[in-house]
C-alpha cells in the first residue's frame, strides 16, 4: 500500500467498486478498503446451505436501478433477465395475477378478484402514469441533480406531480382504486425497506415508490444472471483492470480532513496504519461516516425481514387455476392488502411484531436456474427469497433471538395459510438434517453487513432533486457532506438506494469535475 493516493474508497460493495471503476480509469491513483474479507456489502452470492451448491442471493436480490449506461461505461460481463409475471397475490381459493405477457389474462384475474372491470381500468390508468414518469425521470440519475423546478418540468405532468412528489401515496391510492387488495399491491412498492404507511404526510412512502417504479425507465424488477455477486465480481474485475487496488479484511477506523488532503486510519490484521489522499468516497451510510469523522448523526431504522430457503419442489397453491411456476415467477404477495398492511404498521409502530407478518416471496430459479448445480436443477429444487415488512429494528432490542424466532414462525404461517400444503413439506434438508432456511432480521444486518439499524436504504431515501444553492460539484451531483473532499458514493447519497451503482458514479463525476 502506498502512502498516498488521488481517492480512497471506503468500503467495497457496488457502488464503491463502481466509483473506483470510474474513476481509475480516468487515471486517478485509487484504493478501495473494504472491512470484509470479501467485496460486494449486500450484493453477493454466498452457498447458505452446506451440502448444496446453490449460489444464492444472500441480502440484496433484485436489480432495477442499475442503469445500462454503468454496464457499457465499465464493460461488465453482467446481464438481467426480465419477470414475464409481475405479481400474485392469493385470495382465499383464488388471486390476482398481473401477467406482464398477457393483457387480457390480467384483466380477467381483475375481473375475477374485484368483481368489476373498474380497478383494471384505474390499474392501466395510473401505471401508465407511472410509465410516462419513469421514463422522463431515470435518465436524470446519473446526471447533475436537477433543482426542483428543474426536475417538475422534466416531469411535465401535473396530476402526476401532484400524486407522487405532493400528496401522500394512500390519497391517490384510495381515490383510483375500490379493492382492498389491489390497493395493498400498489403500495407495497412504498413500504420495502421503509417504515411508514399510505399517508404519512412526510411522504417517505412517496419517495420509496417513486424509486421503485421508475428502474430502468420502465420500472422492471429484473433478476440477475448467475446471482446478485455476479455484479459485484463483474465490477471488481473492471475496478482492478483499470489499475484500482482493493484491499480486503481492513477496516477503517477513522477519517480526518481539512478540505484538501484526508487521511483515512484503518485497522487489518492486528496492524494500524493510515493513509492518505486527495479525495475520500464514503461507500457506507451517512451515520456511518460521521462516526468515522467523531460528528453526531441520527440512526436510521431499517423494518424488514429476509428469508432465504431451498426447496425440493415449489409449493402447490389453493388456486387450481394458477401453475406454481407461474405464481412465484413474480412477486408473490402475502397478507399484504391495504388493511392488512395498515394493521401491521401499526401493531409495530406499537411496538409489537405484527400478528400477520406482510411479506413477499420470489424464486430466482424459474427465471435463472444457472445459480444451482445441474444436479439439483434436474432433481427440480428451487430457491425462495421472502422479505418481510414493517418488523422494525426496535421490536428486537429486548430479546433479538426470541423477537426473530417469533415472527419466522409467523412470519412462514402466514405463507402456510395461503399454500394446499406446508412449506415444511417443501424444504430441503441440509448435510446437518436441518430445514434449509435461513432468516436475518435489521439486528443481524447491522452485524453482518454493517447497515446501521439494519437500514438497506441506510437512510430514509430522497426526491431525486436539490434542496440546497450549493452550486460546488459535491453538491450538484448529489453526494456532497459537510467536507469539500470527502464524499458520500453509497445508498445515502441523494439518488442512491437499491442496487443502481447510481451512487458510485455519481460520486466519481464529481471528483472529476473538482479535478477539472
Amino acid at each position: 500500500m502506498r502512502d498516498r493516493y488521488d481517492v480512497i474508497v471506503v468500503g467495497g460493495g457496488h457502488n464503491g467498486l463502481v466509483a473506483a471503476a470510474y474513476l481509475a480509469r480516468a487515471g486517478r491513483s485509487v484504493l478501495v478498503l473494504e472491512r470484509l474479507d470479501h467485496t460486494g456489502g449486500a450484493a453477493v452470492s454466498e452457498r447458505v446451505f452446506t451440502g448444496f451448491d446453490a449460489r444464492l442471493s444472500r441480502y440484496s436480490y433484485l436489480v432495477s436501478l442499475l442503469p445500462e449506461r454503468i454496464v457499457r461505461d465499465l464493460d461488465l460481463s453482467f446481464e438481467t433477465r426480465k419477470r414475464r409475471i409481475s405479481s400474485y397475490t392469493p385470495i382465499g381459493d383464488t388471486g390476482l395475477l398481473v401477467d406482464n405477457g398477457s393483457e387480457a389474462a390480467t384483466r380477467a384475474s381483475f375481473a375475477q378478484v374485484t368483481g368489476s372491470e373498474r380497478d383494471y381500468a384505474a390499474w392501466q390508468d395510473f401505471y401508465g402514469m407511472t410509465g410516462r414518469l419513469a421514463e422522463r425521470v431515470f435518465p436524470t440519475l446519473t446526471q447533475p441533480l436537477p433543482t426542483r423546478a428543474e426536475l417538475q418540468r422534466t416531469v411535465d405532468d401535473s396530476a402526476a406531480w401532484e400524486a407522487i412528489f405532493e400528496r401522500p401515496l394512500g390519497e391517490s391510492v384510495d381515490a383510483r382504486f375500490a379493492d382492498d387488495t389491489v390497493r395493498g399491491v400498489v403500495l407495497t412498492d412504498a413500504i420495502i425497506g421503509t417504515f411508514t404507511h399510505a399517508h404519512d404526510p412526510s411522504l417517505r412512502q412517496n419517495r420509496c415508490f417513486l424509486y421503485h417504479v421508475i428502474g430502468g425507465g420502465t420500472g422492471d424488477w429484473n433478476v440477475p444472471v448467475g446471482g446478485m455477486g455476479a455484479l459485484t465480481d463483474a465490477l471488481a474485475t473492471a475496478a482492478r483492470a483499470a489499475g484500482a487496488e482493493i484491499r480486503t479484511g481492513c477496516a477503517v477506523t477513522g477519517i480526518d480532513t481539512d478540505g484538501d488532503t484526508a487521511e483515512v486510519h484503518f485497522v487489518t490484521g492486528d496492524r494500524e496504519g493510515a493513509v492518505a489522499a486527495g479525495h475520500v468516497l464514503v461507500n457506507a451510510a451517512p451515520y456511518v461516516l460521521a462516526r468515522l469523522l467523531g460528528e453526531q448523526a441520527d440512526k436510521p431504522e431499517g423494518a424488514q425481514l429476509k428469508i432465504n430457503m431451498l426447496l425440493r419442489r415449489l409449493p402447490k397453491l389453493r388456486d387450481p387455476q394458477v401453475d406454481p411456476r407461474t405464481a412465484f415467477a413474480g412477486t408473490f404477495h402475502i397478507s399484504e392488502s391495504a388493511g392488512q398492511l395498515e394493521r401491521a404498521y401499526r401493531e409495530a409502530e406499537a411496538g409489537r411484531l405484527p400478528s400477520a407478518p406482510p411479506s413477499e416471496i420470489y424464486c430466482h430459479t424459474l427465471t435463472d436456474p444457472t445459480i444451482l448445480a445441474p444436479e439439483l436443477i434436474e432433481r427440480g429444487f428451487h430457491t425462495l427469497t421472502l422479505f418481510g415488512v414493517h418488523t422494525p429494528a426496535r421490536l428486537f432490542a429486548d430479546d433479538p433471538r426470541g423477537a426473530k424466532d417469533l415472527l419466522v414462525d409467523a412470519t412462514l404461517a402466514q405463507l402456510d395459510s395461503v399454500l394446499a400444503e406446508p412449506i415444511q413439506d417443501c424444504l430441503a434438508l441440509d448435510g446437518e438434517g436441518n430445514p434449509c432456511v435461513e432468516a436475518r432480521t435489521p439486528v443481524e444486518l447491522e452485524r453482518e453487513i454493517g447497515l446501521p439499524g439494519g437500514h438497506i436504504f441506510h437512510a430514509d431515501l430522497a426526491f431525486p432533486y436539490r434542496t440546497t444553492d450549493d452550486d460546488s460539484p459535491a453538491a450538484r451531483w448529489g453526494v456532497a457532506t459537510g467536507h469539500r473532499n470527502v464524499l458520500l458514493c453509497g445508498a445515502g447519497a441523494v439518488r442512491g438506494g437499491g442496487v443502481s451503482g447510481i451512487g458510485g458514479h455519481n460520486a466519481a463525476m464529481a471528483v472529476l469535475e473538482q479535478g477539472r
